[in-house]
């Protein structure tokens, strides 16, 4: 029985890629692409995949709150992040939501398919150097480290952040969340006063920082 695979990236030609790969192997299928964190949620709704092989950095909706939207909605579905990035935020952040795995994407093709045929049976699969970092994390969490001023945010509070720093007005925003504009701006309010950040400018220096925005790349 083949592992149904949904791909989760920004870049078309990344999804091409991988799906090329992925399609060699006899036991996997990739059954849809997603150019953003929305549609991965979306699909995954329509579809409900084995596994979604998930890039972190994504416009509209970044890829550790759409994995915790998927997981939300779907538990039985594995998150298998796939990201350039090592830094401790970006592992945390999606490790936390929900995934099952963690491999950076200068990996090679065994690899991933060793990671993706590991999440599917229920494993957790992570890169050597990645489990480094958890280990330290983990490590500072048991000494009592400060945690970070994002986990004050709601999960509402980051989507609106990301949609903020990615320069779409209120009621855009609200249109995308299906809020009221009063909603939203009730939430801008909150995030400026948690964060103690009071311009579109800071707050989006904020949020490429910590991994809510792909604009910083």
């Amino acid at each position: 029985m083949s592992i149904r695979v949904i791909l989760a990236d920004d870049h078309r030609i990344v999804r091409h890629g991988l799906r090329s790969l992925l399609e060699q192997e006899r036991d996997m299928e990739v059954i849809a692409e997603a150019a953003d964190g929305r549609e991965a949620v979306q699909l995954t709704r329509e579809l409900k995949p084995d596994v979604i092989v998930m890039d972190l950095s994504m416009p509209d909706l970044n890829g550790i709150e759409a994995t915790r939207q998927v997981l939300e909605e779907n538990p039985g579905v594995k998150v298998l992040a796939l990201s350039m990035h090592s830094d401790k935020r970006f592992v945390a952040g999606v490790l936390g939501a929900g995934a099952s795995g963690y491999l950076l994407k200068d990996c090679a093709l065994d690899e991933l398919v060793r990671a993706i045929h590991s999440v599917a049976v229920d494993q957790t699969y992570l890169s050597p150097s990645i489990a480094g970092v958890v280990v330290q994390g983990y490590t500072q969490q048991v000494r009592g480290s400060d945690a970070p001023v994002m986990s004050s945010l709601s999960p509402r509070e980051q989507e609106v952040l990301q949609l903020m720093a990615e320069g779409k007005p209120v009621k855009e925003i609200a249109s995308i969340l299906h809020l009221s504009v009063k909603t939203v701006e009730t939430h801008r309010h909150q995030i400026m006063n948690k964060l103690g950040v009071y311009s579109v400018a800071e707050l989006t220096k904020y949020a490429i920082r910590e991994g809510l925005t792909s604009l910083g790349e």
